[in-house]
């Protein structure tokens, strides 16, 4: 009989699964999903243009907010919660404070949307235009990076209405507060439309609605 060759099977590429700011949600999601971290490579995304790594194929699957409406991406259905935060400088006269009311927040100037994206309907979910009495929230200041924002925190009494997740990349002499009467926003995942998942990464998206139902 003629030798036979071994049948040789590719490892399965890890999920490119794609986050802002800090991993850590992110791996709290793989993780409650059951699956492993190492299964995963974390892909970080920049805030003022985030579907474009998903968009050009670096990225399988990525964390979204708010409920974005992009006609080329779908969004799963809720997989976890994040806090609402007022994110301050130390100095601030609210920085020693254990919970914050949104209403407090709109005595101080806050932030505008970043440039065209997020569209003005996301932007208002992340930083709303009134408090639930009607206060106008005084978005003012221009928000570029984590670290632009820093600056203009610990050089002014501005305040930034944001996600408690935020407070693992927050630079020094900045802090984040939980807003006690904002609810929690939605987190979920998103993947392009028309493209077919990897199996791993179409795995590790069913198994987190499962776990988050």
């Amino acid at each position: 009989m003629p030798d036979t060759l071994p049948t040789f099977t590719a490892p399965a590429r890890a999920v490119r699964f794609g986050f802002h700011g800090a991993p850590h949600l992110a791996a709290r999601i793989v993780t409650a999903a059951g699956h492993h971290p190492r299964e995963v490579e974390f892909v970080s995304y920049d805030v003022a243009d985030p579907f474009r790594p998903l968009r050009e194929n670096a990225m399988d699957i990525m964390i979204v907010k708010c409920d974005p409406q992009e006609p080329d991406i779908a969004v799963s259905r809720p997989v976890a919660f994040d806090g609402r935060a007022l994110i301050v400088g130390a100095h601030h006269p609210l920085a020693d404070r254990d919970t914050v009311s949104i209403e407090e927040a709109a005595c101080y100037d806050s932030f505008s949307c970043p440039g065209a994206f997020p569209p003005p309907y996301v932007w208002d979910e992340v930083v709303p235009p009134h408090t639930p009495s009607g206060t106008p929230i005084r978005r003012l200041h221009p928000m570029t990076t984590v670290e632009g924002m820093a600056r203009i925190l610990v050089t002014t009494q501005a305040v930034h209405v944001s996600f408690q997740s935020l407070d693992a990349v927050l630079p020094p002499h900045t802090r984040a507060i939980p807003v006690h009467d904002l609810p929690p926003a939605p987190v979920a995942l998103a993947r392009l439309r028309d493209l077919e998942l990897p199996p791993r990464a179409a795995a590790l998206l069913a198994d987190a609605e499962r776990g988050a139902r």
